[in-house]
């Protein structure tokens, strides 16, 4: 069973928001890499879906299969970063937790949104 884009969309939007939020709420808001990295990851995943064609796109500019790549190779940087980054004794399990996550929706998720399957029809 696929993701469908929608959904992906929310889940999107509430990633990016949770990985913004998650050095406060998660207490690792130490002013390093260990806080940046995952703050900047939401702000470019924010902003990367409003430019998606789908449901929640608000420019429609990135096709769907880009959308999707960029999803895994930022969840594959998150997982990669307390070890690249030098910050693994502090913290890693979040990034390793979100950056999984995001790996795996990308895998299973439609490429193709909603409205565009039913226009084919």
């Amino acid at each position: 069973m696929r993701i469908p884009t929608r959904v992906h969309g929310v889940l999107d939007y509430l990633m990016g928001a949770l990985l913004i939020a998650a050095p406060w709420l998660l207490g690792f808001a130490t002013g390093g890499p260990e806080q940046w990295t995952p703050v900047a990851a939401g702000v470019v995943a924010l902003l990367y879906s409003v430019f998606t064609d789908y449901e929640l796109g608000l420019v429609r500019k990135i096709q769907m299969p880009v959308h999707l790549l960029l999803d895994g190779l930022a969840g594959t940087a998150l997982i990669a970063s307390p070890w690249v980054l030098g910050f693994d004794e502090k913290v890693w399990i979040p990034h390793v937790a979100v950056g999984a996550l995001e790996v795996v929706a990308a895998f299973f998720t439609n490429t193709i949104p909603t409205y565009e399957r039913r226009r084919a029809r």
